[in-house]
């Protein structure tokens, strides 16, 4: 049996919010790039171990793998870690793709889920920007092209999810639109752009529920919606409406993730869902809604909106890490267990401190 630490979660919840929630009504700023730092390294020496001529994320403090697409959205965190620092984990960046390259090879076509190669994308074209390599963005531009070739439906407009054909994905639309619109802007190319606008304008037509601002799910062949709002679909659709230049549909997406996805803590401010533990494919899916937010938030000064939100949830989650080496999991109002801990349930913590840190510069693209 897992031993627990006897802290209260909801006396805990209820105090940091307290100290958030000024008289003024103003928030407090609860995390700092100190702060930042200790998440960051805490879950690097944890978690990263070295791979030939790379690094690679294990799945638990044992080893293990990830997963394909749960690790490439671990280098993600990595890589915020390195544009809130100014560059200070670059290093650690290319490493980390190297080792992946290393692990999974530079070409990706044997992977069925379309969703996986756009995370992937991402990644690495996240990297060249953060390291230069050219090869970052060559490996990100050959498996973008392979997959959106096999995954294009053009008399819908859109992406299959699967090679299996099956159902038009959030999970894919979105993360793919991002995809190819950070590609356009590495390479220069404007026919990436316009895949981008494509896809979210499939996505804004489809899966968008335009009254409230929650995000479907999917809609398989025949037709049938699934209406299920997650705060990782609900990210990629604000960053790549924020990327095309619709404030308005990503203001009205990232308000409802943060009034409606989660559970009130004692203070009544919402705290992102625990979509579970042991390393799950659900597990670390606040990491990329908050990844998404923050930049659209940055990008438009809409602090006053939203930064108390994202800083209530930073403060929790670090506020139940463990005392002995500064891990937090994703049930950020219980305290984290004793025991082992899963890389993908610790990654939510660490990008909530790194998208969230006093005085963060917005990344280039």
């Amino acid at each position: 049996m897992t031993k627990r630490c006897s802290r209260t979660p909801g006396i805990w919840a209820a105090a940091t919010s307290a100290l958030l929630l000024a008289a003024t009504g103003q928030a407090a700023f609860a995390t700092s790039n100190a702060d930042a730092d200790l998440a960051v390294n805490a879950y690097l020496k944890a978690f990263v171990r070295p791979n030939g001529g790379g690094s690679f994320i294990k799945g638990d403090e044992n080893g293990g793998d990830p997963g394909f697409w749960q690790e490439v959205e671990e280098i993600e965190g990595i890589e915020d870690a390195n544009d809130r620092s100014g560059g200070a984990y670059k290093a650690q960046v290319a490493e980390l793709l190297n080792g992946f390259s290393k692990a999974h090879s530079t070409n990706w076509s044997d992977n069925i889920y379309n969703d996986d190669i756009a995370w992937a994308v991402i990644a690495y074209t996240r990297g060249y920007q953060a390291t230069g390599n050219v090869a970052f963005r060559t490996i990100a531009r050959d498996n973008f092209d392979l997959m959106f070739t096999r995954a294009w439906n053009p008399e819908k407009g859109c992406l299959y999810w699967t090679t299996k054909n099956t159902s038009f994905n959030s999970c894919i639309e979105c993360p793919a639109g991002i995809a190819s619109y950070l590609l356009g802007k590495a390479l220069d190319d404007t026919s990436y752009i316009t895949k981008a606008q494509n896809l979210f304008t499939w996505e804004k037509a489809n899966l968008f529920d335009k009254s409230t601002g929650a995000i479907w799910d999917a809609v398989n062949v025949a037709g049938r919606i699934g209406t299920w709002s997650s705060t990782y679909n609900q990210g990629t659709f604000v960053g790549l409406a924020n990327f095309l230049g619709d404030v308005d549909s990503a203001k009205l997406a990232a308000t409802y993730t943060m009034n409606h996805l989660g559970k009130h803590d004692a203070a009544g401010v919402e705290i992102m869902p625990e979509y579970g533990a042991g390393g799950g494919n659900n597990a670390g899916l606040n990491s990329i809604g908050l990844r998404w937010i923050s930049r659209f938030m940055k990008d438009h000064n809409l602090q006053d909106t939203y930064m108390g939100w994202l800083q209530t949830n930073a403060t929790t989650a670090w506020n139940v890490r463990r005392a002995s080496d500064n891990l937090s999991w994703c049930q950020w109002l219980h305290p984290t267990p004793d025991g082992v801990l899963h890389s993908w349930d610790c990654i939510n913590t660490v990008v909530a401190l790194q998208v969230t840190a006093i005085d963060t510069p917005t990344p280039k693209q």
